[in-house]
């Protein structure tokens, strides 16, 4: 179909062309060759701007040879009089083709800026939909940081109802120590959906500090005392250099560890071990929880920091809603650090958790 319309096109400017020439050679005795000239660079004009650059160049090659033919003597042959009449044809041609070119490049940067347009126009609505998105991420947070305030209520007043019945001597005693396992189950659960709310929210206040590595790693194991998991966590540390110094907050970074290595213990056999490392590296300090576990599917890799994330095939009921891995990234991000994952060599998985190192001047005066 857009062949055919460029059939039509170039056989209209070419009838155009025959009848401005029919009506001109009836009055050759009243018009100039000047005239002539002018009346064919507007067909050139018309034709360039109506169709496209290669029939303004036909049409004004066809206005050389008529203009030669029919309007400079001697008339009706293509013979040329003399180098006057030679110099004007070329220069009418060479105006045409200019006039041609000229038109032709701006009906191309016309194009150009239409659809610079159009993409401008197409970028501005993805970015209205962008905002419009973080806008209801917005509001989802707020809910549930609205939510978790609502639920925190019930909570308290159950676990106080329920370390009431615990201390009462009647056979309920036996329950009220589940009553209040679950209820810190659901207080835990409850305060990370906001937390991790004010994380997203940008309302979670951090504190930087210049604090020891090794503090950091003991505070993390002490964490777990008294847990039936402790006793596979173990330490690499080498206490024989110098102490790593780090600029974190030393409270949210104890959080990070410890939601690391709890989640390194549920998801790792009873008879292997956790290790805890950590190391500098060039300007951060590197904290490695390795497991032997399953470790985690090339396919989910990217997902496994997504909140509520579960494995495939984890059963509703495992313990945890899966914002750990989560929190602890956003944590880890808040304070200009990281969290990533990585396959362990031999089986299982290394959660690689960074914080900025304390500038070198300051280790060496602290040291």
């Amino acid at each position: 179909m857009k062949r055919t319309a460029r059939q039509v096109e170039w056989a209209l400017w070419l009838l155009v062309l025959v009848f401005a020439t029919l009506i001109m050679r009836s009055s050759r005795g009243q018009i100039e060759q000047a005239h002539a000239a002018f009346v064919y660079i507007l067909i050139v004009l018309g034709a360039t701007a109506g169709g496209e650059r290669w029939l303004g160049i036909f049409v004004a090659l066809l206005g050389f040879l008529s203009i030669n033919y029919f309007f400079q003597p001697p008339f009706d042959t293509l013979t040329v009089n003399g180098a006057p009449d030679l110099l004007a044809l070329v220069a009418f041609l060479a105006t045409a083709l200019v006039a041609n070119h000229l038109l032709a490049r701006a009906r191309t940067e016309a194009e150009r800026a239409r659809r610079h347009a159009e993409e401008i126009e197409h970028l501005s609505e993805e970015v209205r939909h962008a905002e419009a998105l973080r806008e209801a991420n917005r509001m989802k947070d707020v809910l549930l940081a609205s939510v978790s305030h609502d639920l925190r209520t019930p909570l308290t007043a159950i676990r106080a109802l329920a370390q009431d019945i615990q201390t009462d001597g009647s056979r309920a005693r036996s329950h009220a120590g589940v009553i209040v396992e679950q209820a810190d189950r659901l207080g835990k659960m409850v305060a990370d959906v906001l937390d991790l709310s004010r994380l997203r929210a940008g309302a979670f206040t951090m504190n930087p500090e210049v604090n020891t590595a090794e503090d950091l790693l003991g505070a993390a194991v002490r964490q777990f005392a008294g847990v039936p998991d402790a006793g596979r966590i173990v330490t690499v540390i080498d206490y024989t250099r110098p102490a790593l110094l780090g600029t974190f907050d030393f409270v949210q970074s104890l959080r990070v560890l410890t939601n690391l290595i709890e989640n390194a213990l549920r998801h790792s056999p009873w008879s292997t071990a956790v290790t805890v490392s950590v190391v500098e590296t060039g300007s951060s300090l590197s904290f490695q929880i390795a497991d032997r576990g399953p470790g985690v599917p090339r396919s989910e890799q990217q997902r496994i920091f997504e909140p509520f994330y579960r494995p495939n095939g984890a059963s509703a009921d495992a313990g945890a809603v899966g914002l750990g891995l989560s929190i602890a990234k956003s944590l880890a991000e808040s304070q200009g650090g990281s969290v990533a994952y990585a396959d362990r060599p031999g089986g299982g998985s290394v959660f690689t958790f960074e914080v900025p190192a304390a500038a070198q001047e300051l280790v060496e005066t602290l040291t």
